[in-house]
Formats: structure tokens, sequence, C-alpha cells
């Protein structure tokens, strides 16, 4: 797609003077490049995630659908979009009025500091912008030489499962393992006898206890030797690497995967993400880059727009800001250390300042370092909850609304951090690729208290299915029961383990 997306002079002089207000107050970010578009053309972008070009897929035309609807029935409106990248792209509706161009300017510059600098983003391409392009090429070429349908049918496939990554695997790196390590050992030392004098030596250690101890090494060796020797989270790597794929295939599902993991940083920070976001636009706006007496009205109205929050709704902008914010007040008056910890007078507590002043400093370590599972876990406490406001609700039907069904913090924290986890989807590993003996593949669900949505697991299958070309098998626990759900190409069936 092409667009003509020159700034206008005014909000050309904008993007510089917010930089550099931005700047002077320690945000450090990629270069950043602002276009201007219209909504059709921001749904189109928005449709994309986020970028101008894509593989062609129905998908993509379905989101744009919902985005023209939603903006059409004024359901929703998006004023802004930014890419990580290097340098960082924006877009700005043109339609926005200069209030809300500013703060959108300030919120991008936010974003732009936090792709750059938090540890969570450190493994994400920089030059996506330029990936996607490429991938976009490769798949239509691809169209080309298969068919349109053939392809993008396994799309289709490979989408439905593209959250079967493990989304910590960029941070770690597997120490090479000899595969012939243990069998060598094994042969040096077929047996480890009982010690005994020469003599003694066929009393001490008799043929049907060395026969017995051969056996059970010879067990523990071949149990070491399963196929995958432990669990594989990044189940996509798995079949990439072993399921019968022509090239094109793989490299296809290859392409998904580098942009579901493009992509996770950004599931994983999206409370603190856009807490800090709006925390440098609203600091922007009321203190470094202040609005005239004309606009602060305007700026209100949309601010208080983004922050609201309705009962059993969690919105990322409002818990991010406000916590954030708690954790400035907090290091600026010292309420911190194990000294205030232990302090059990919530009025003691409440007054505490030591004047220590250092929450700006504590605010960037915590852009630094963390995602919102260690945000929340680090910095959530029961002050902050009572001061929110923040409960467990539940939906009753009886009276056709929601209620609060619990104040405790322990179990506020836990739901929210559960809620979190891996996105709140399913974490699912493969356990065996050669189960029965006869190549068939066995996943194993990490049970959380929550069963799997059996919809959702059966048309899994199927897709794993196409890929492995052999009978799939998931174990997972129903109703409290563990149980195998299984799948071998026409018949789909459940059995208790």
């Amino acid at each position: 797609m092409s667009f003509n997306t020159q700034l206008t002079p005014e909000l050309l002089d904008l993007t510089i003077s917010i930089a550099e207000t931005s700047r002077e107050n320690g945000l450090n970010f990629f270069d950043t490049i602002f276009e201007l578009v219209d909504y059709k053309q921001l749904n189109e972008i928005a449709a994309y995630g986020g970028f101008p070009t894509r593989y062609p897929h129905w998908r993509f035309g379905m989101d744009y659908e919902r985005l023209a609807k939603s903006y059409t029935y004024g359901l929703s409106v998006i004023y802004e979009m930014v890419i990580n990248n290097d340098p960082c792209y924006a877009y700005l509706l043109r339609a926005n009025n200069m209030v809300s161009q500013k703060t959108v300017i300030a919120h991008v510059y936010g974003h732009c500091d936090f792709f750059k600098n938090n540890y969570w983003f450190q493994k994400t391409n920089r030059k996506m912008l330029d990936q996607m392009a490429n991938h976009a090429s490769t798949i239509r070429r691809y169209i080309e030489d298969v068919g349109h349908d053939v392809v993008e049918d396994f799309v289709d496939c490979c989408l439905s499962l593209e959250n079967l990554i493990d989304i910590y695997s960029p941070f770690f790196s597997t120490p090479k393992k000899d595969e012939d390590e243990d069998e060598e050992k094994y042969r040096a030392d077929p047996v480890k006898k009982l010690q005994s004098k020469k003599y003694m030596d066929s009393y001490v250690n008799p043929k049907e206890f060395l026969d017995e101890l051969k056996k059970k090494q010879e067990d523990e060796l071949q149990k070491k030797k399963n196929f995958p020797e432990e669990p594989q989270k990044d189940v996509l790597k798995f079949l990439m690497e072993y399921a019968p794929l022509s090239n094109w295939q793989r490299r296809v599902l290859g392409i998904i995967r580098d942009e579901a993991y493009y992509f996770a940083p950004q599931g994983q920070t999206k409370i603190i993400n856009e807490g800090w976001a709006s925390y440098w636009h609203s600091k922007m706006m009321t203190e470094l880059h202040p609005l005239t007496d004309a606009e602060i009205i305007d700026y209100c109205d949309q601010h208080s727009g983004i922050v609201a929050a309705a009962p059993g709704q969690l919105n990322p902008y409002k818990l991010g800001i406000e916590l954030l914010r708690h954790i400035e007040r907090r290091w600026d008056k010292g309420q911190f250390g194990l000294e205030y910890l232990d302090c059990d007078d919530p009025k003691k507590r409440a007054s505490w300042d030591t004047q220590a002043g250092l929450g700006k400093e504590k605010l960037f370590e915590v852009r630094r370092i963390h995602n919102d599972i260690t945000f929340i876990d680090a910095f959530l406490d029961e002050d902050f909850c009572h001061e929110h406001k923040l409960f467990i609700y539940d939906y009753d039907r009886r009276n056709n609304r929601y209620v609060i069904s619990g104040r405790d913090f322990r179990d506020i924290k836990k739901q929210l951090l559960k809620q979190l986890t891996n996105f709140g989807q399913p974490i699912i590993m493969v356990k065996d690729a050669n189960y029965k003996n006869r190549n068939e593949l066995l996943l194993q669900h990490q049970y959380d208290d929550v069963d799997l949505k059996h919809d959702f697991t059966l048309e899994c299958l199927k897709n794993l299915y196409k890929i492995w070309q052999r009978p799939v098998h998931i174990e997972t626990i129903i109703e409290d029961v563990p149980r195998r759900v299984s799948f071998d190409g026409s018949n789909h069936n459940v059995e208790k383990i």
C-alpha cells in the first residue's frame, strides 16, 4: 500500500520539540518516523499488525472489516500505531485535533523508549519492517508456484498453532550435549558391581544379580533416549525440525514462528508498556510540554477515556500508569526496605516519608528489567489494591450483572498473575514424538486448574495431524480426571489415563 503520509509543518515542529523534551528528561529512543494517515489507511495498517506490508491472507481482511465497522459505528478509534523497529515508525490519524496529536506523539516516544531499553525486547528483530516485506514476497512466490488455496490452507493451519512457542527461549542458550555420551559411559562401565575380594566375587555378585543390574541400566539408558529427552515447549520449532514437511511448508511454518516470537514481547509487556507510555504523555502534557488553557479540557477528556475501567475488566493503561505512579511515590518517600515492610501500623506506613527522592531512578530501573508478570508480582501490594479498589468480580446470572466475589489481596494478585501467564493461554509441550513406538505425536498440557476448551482442542489436534501426518494425542485433565484426547485423521477419541 502507498499513501501520501507527509506531516504538516506544524506537526513536524511538534515531533521535534516533544522529542527534545523527552530526551532531556531521560528517554532514549530510536529515531522515530511519523506518518500522517486517514482512518481507512490506519485501519489497513492496524489489520496488518502495524506493518504496511504482509503476506496475503483472509484474516487481515476480516480484521480490517471489524476495525472499519467499529470506527463507523463509533465503538472505537485508533489514535496511534507504533512499530518496534530501528528506526521506529508511527502513524498519526489525520482527523485528530491538535491536542490529540500532541498526546499521541508524547505517547509514541514513551513506547519507543520502552522498545529500545526494556530487556524483553532485546532479542527482537529491529529490522522487522523489512523482514515482514520479505516474508510477504516469499509467500506470494509460493502461491504462484504451488497454488493459492494450497498455501492459504497451510497458512491457516500454522496460524492456528502460532501460540505454541516458548516465549522465554530467546533468553536461554541450551548447551550442546554429546548424544553418545550416556551410551559410551554405559559401555565403559556396564554395571556397577558390589566391591568384594576376587575369590568372593561370584558369591557377592551372582549372575542373577548382575543380569538384573544390566537390565535396569539398559532401561535407564533407553529412558534417556526418549524423543525428545525432555518435554519441548517450542512446539513449532519441533515440528519444523522433525515433521515430514516439504521445503516450502517448512519455510512458511518458520515465517509464522518468527513473527510469533517478534510479537511475543508485546504480549508480555502490555500493562507496563502502555503504563509507561501513558505516564510520559501525561507528564509531558501537564508538566514538561504543557498545554494551553484552551487545550487542557480536551486533553483531560481524552486521557480520562484512555484510563477508564469498568468492573470486571482490566484496562492495561489504567493499571500500568497507576502502578508506576505508586512506585514513584513509594521510592520518593523511602517506602521500601525491611524496616518499612515490617511496619504493621497503617497510619505510620501512610505517613512514612524519609525524603529519599529515588522515584524517577526507580521508574527507569523498572522500565529496563520488568515484564507484566514480574511488574505485578514485585509492586502490586495490598495498599495499592485498597487504594484503587481492586476486587475479584464474578458474573451474577440471576441479577444479570457483575458482583464483587473476593476482596482478599492474595487472591486478587494470584488471579491477575494467572491471567497474564503465557498470555492467559494454555502451556502445551511435546512429550513424545514416537508414542507407542509408532511415530505418533504425544503432547502434554501443563494443567493450571483450568480445563482446555474442548472445541479448540479438537481443532488444534486436527491441524497438528495435517503437519505431523500421523495420529496426535494430548494428555490433560478434564473435570479433575487425567485424560488423553486423540485424533487419528478421521475420528477423535477421549480416554482415561
